[in-house]
């Protein structure tokens, strides 16, 4: 057969398939679920997870199914969130906490993490040079119990997030 003859077939043949509809396969995105966010979270939470949900739901994963968005604080405190340089997430999931500090710096750095119980005793830290996330660290009843997160360029340089509070989750 000659060449302009199998030419026109293989148009002729792309354009009966085009016509009927028939195409390649499409890649199908699926939608990952929405992490919860709590009743009681405050506005820098929410606009938080509706600015990053890459990050939140990132987060959330961490600390495993069923957990939903207590706080998000964009550090160091009182840092307008889109210059943040580590973003401290709290989840609950019925009165169990975990907590994450993402880096947002976009380079390897020391970050030190740290949970309690109220009162003292049971802590969880996680501490090291990370590039993404220092954690999770839980705590087995989150209510009011005290938080520290840090971060410096190395363990012995200054910290510059050097951040505590008794308010990370909700104290009833």
């Amino acid at each position: 057969m000659p060449k302009s003859i199998g030419v026109k077939c293989a148009v002729l043949a792309v354009s009966v398939l085009a016509a009927v509809g028939v195409t390649a396969p499409q890649a199908v995105a699926v939608e990952e679920p929405a992490v919860r966010i709590a009743a009681n979270a405050d506005a820098t939470t929410r606009a938080l997870a509706q600015a990053d949900p890459e990050s939140v739901a990132a987060a959330a994963n961490v600390c495993g199914s069923g957990y939903e968005l207590q706080r998000g604080i964009p550090l160091p405190k009182g840092t307008d969130p889109s210059e943040r340089l580590a973003t401290l997430f709290s989840y609950g999931n019925g009165g169990k906490g975990c907590l994450i500090m993402d880096n947002n710096v976009g380079n390897t750095e020391y970050m030190y993490l740290k949970v309690c119980k109220m009162g003292g005793g049971s802590c969880d830290t996680d501490a090291g040079n990370f590039s993404q996330y220092a954690g999770p660290v839980r705590v087995s009843n989150f209510v009011c119990a005290p938080v520290t997160a840090k971060m410096a360029r190395t363990s012995s340089s200054t910290f510059y997030i050097n951040y505590k509070s008794d308010y990370v989750f909700p104290c009833n």
